[in-house]
């Protein structure tokens, strides 16, 4: 399960690349989005690997970026089964309008992600639209017993994959699109139209996902994160 615990006020070390190639990126593809994860070293935050396997007690956060104005959900489930919205934060009444080029930070507030409980793969769903939902998706509520349950798909190390510093990566990991057939969070699950067109890439540590065509609706993917 993550934990959100309250942020201190730190410097934030920008790693981001280059402005020019960063401008550049954005307009590639019709609609496009991109995604980081940053873990707390110490007082500075550093990008990494969206397939790293975390540790009890590193904070994480997300950045997300896209090249089109629109709208953003993004709902988390623990792995004790548990759901809980990051984001728009309810206790901020932050509206969850997006706009093209600009960096969000999820959650949206000044706390961040603390990794904890049982190993696994914490399942964060992400709804981008383009236009503002009719009905938007209320806060999710406990699931049924019967569909609480535990996720579990356990982190693996991928050894084809070397790192300097003996990372582990677990390549299922990261971004992707939801199973046909997989169950949604209720409260999402009407609003989502089918989002096989879009592509996942990935430049270093940034995840892209982008669509060959203007998103005619609302998009649903997952990012699995992963941890011990």
């Amino acid at each position: 399960m993550i934990r959100r615990v309250a942020q201190a006020l730190l410097p934030l070390l920008v790693l981001l690349p280059p402005a020019l190639p960063q401008v550049h990126t954005m307009t590639e593809g019709a609609h496009r989005m991109e995604l980081q994860l940053d873990r707390l070293d110490g007082s500075d935050w550093h990008v990494i690997d969206p397939g790293l396997v975390l540790n009890q007690g590193d904070r994480v956060r997300f950045r997300f970026r896209t090249n089109f104005d629109g709208f953003l959900y993004v709902l988390n489930q623990s792995t004790s089964g548990k759901y809980e919205q990051l984001f728009p934060r309810e206790e901020t009444g932050q509206d969850n309008r997006i706009v093209a080029s600009k960096e969000y930070q999820v959650p949206a507030t000044s706390t961040v992600f603390r990794v904890a409980g049982p190993p696994g793969h914490e399942i964060v769903y992400w709804l981008v639209t383009p236009a503002r939902l009719t009905n938007a998706p209320p806060r999710p509520e406990p699931p049924p017993a019967s569909k609480s349950k535990p996720l579990t798909l356990i982190p693996r190390c991928d050894d084809a994959i070397l790192r300097s510093r003996g990372d582990c990566i677990d390549t299922s990991a990261g971004p992707k699109l939801v199973p046909r057939g997989a169950e949604l969070p209720q409260n999402i699950a009407g609003a989502v139209s089918d989002s096989r067109e879009l592509l996942f890439m990935r430049q270093k540590d940034t995840a892209v996902i982008s669509s060959p065509q203007p998103l005619a609706g609302p998009v649903i993917y997952e990012f699995h994160l992963a941890h011990r």
